[in-house]
């Protein structure tokens, strides 16, 4: 276990009218952090009214509050920018209870994977994103993920400068401490570069999910394929009695059958759920180049020769349309 401090750059939703919430993926960071280090996590919130409760409840001694001077952090280069200051304020060891950090966290999403690359070259460090894995060997950090399509599983130890690592969604599980801690909270003055000035928002809108786990987050994935003919009634319900995600293949969204935002893959969304369900998904390499990294994958096929099958923990072979309700009637039980 390392001792020294790790930064974590946390993600909130809402607004300062109605309060900010800390993701659910930013809490799996914390805890992950925790399991790393007996030193304090200090993590980054890019608000100034962070969710407090949340953060000291999964492990943050420290809450870094940068001032975004009226930038927006849906500027990765604002964000790294914040993120740099954060790093230099906990290495001047200050009273709050920080110190040089030994890593810097952050989610793999696509703000965490532009902000990680930034801060690499900025500091000359190593960095790996889309991370399944993160654990301590030797003293040093070592990062596992999923390359080459899901075809090789690679472990990284970085040598190089302030390792930068983006961890994917559900990788770990979010555990609250049985005593909350009560972070302090530290605001961070930062100077922004030409390249975070040089860019505003205009307007933004968030699509939403309608109060359902969003397909990048969720912890259990229900994927159609062809073979569901464009029905995927019985995958919503599914989906939703195990409280997870509806996702598709490229197929699926080509002939127009569920929005494109769904669609797992190679050009989509990569997903590492602990469960994954495919239903009418034949497992092409583009597909499942995207999921590969799940914890269980079961498939629901007619054909027992399906290339999922060479990746599913179990295979249930049989027509969805009928293996999907006795799921949902065993389930109901």
């Amino acid at each position: 276990m390392l001792t020294e401090t790790l930064l974590v750059m946390v993600d909130h939703v809402g607004d300062a009218e109605q309060g900010y919430t800390l993701t659910t993926p930013s809490a799996e960071l914390l805890t992950l952090a925790r399991s790393l280090t007996s030193g304090d996590v200090v993590a980054v919130a890019l608000n100034d009214a962070p969710d407090t409760a949340a953060l000291g409840s999964h492990g943050a001694s420290v809450v870094y509050t940068p001032d975004l001077a009226g930038y927006s952090p849906r500027v990765p280069a604002v964000v790294a920018d914040a993120v740099q200051a954060c790093i230099r304020k906990a290495g001047e060891g200050s009273s709050e209870g920080a110190g040089e950090p030994a890593a810097v966290l952050l989610v793999s999403n696509y703000r965490g994977k532009e902000v990680a690359a930034r801060l690499a070259v900025s500091r000359a460090s190593g960095a790996v994103v889309d991370a399944t894995r993160l654990e301590v060997s030797g003293g040093e950090l070592v990062a596992t993920k999923s390359v080459l399509s899901g075809t090789w599983t690679t472990s990284y130890r970085i040598t190089r400068g302030t390792p930068i690592v983006a961890v994917r969604p559900s990788s770990v599980s979010a555990e609250p401490l049985a005593t909350p801690l009560d972070p302090v909270v530290v605001p961070v003055a930062v100077e922004y570069s030409a390249e975070a000035q040089a860019v505003s928002v205009e307007s933004s809108t968030h699509t939403g999910t309608a109060g359902k786990v969003p397909l990048a987050e969720a912890q259990t994935v229900v994927c159609g394929g062809r073979g569901t003919g464009g029905d995927f009634s019985l995958l919503e319900e599914l989906a939703d009695a195990l409280g997870g995600a509806v996702g598709a293949t490229r197929v699926a969204t080509d002939e127009g059958w569920v929005d494109r935002s769904l669609q797992i893959g190679q050009t989509g969304v990569s997903v590492a759920p602990r469960l994954y369900i495919g239903a009418g998904v034949s497992g092409a390499i583009h597909h499942t180049s995207g999921m590969a990294s799940s914890g269980t994958i079961v498939a629901i096929v007619d054909e027992d020769d399906a290339p999922i099958t060479q990746i599913a923990d179990l295979t249930v072979v049989g027509d969805m349309f009928e293996v999907v309700p006795q799921i949902l009637a065993e389930l109901r039980k």
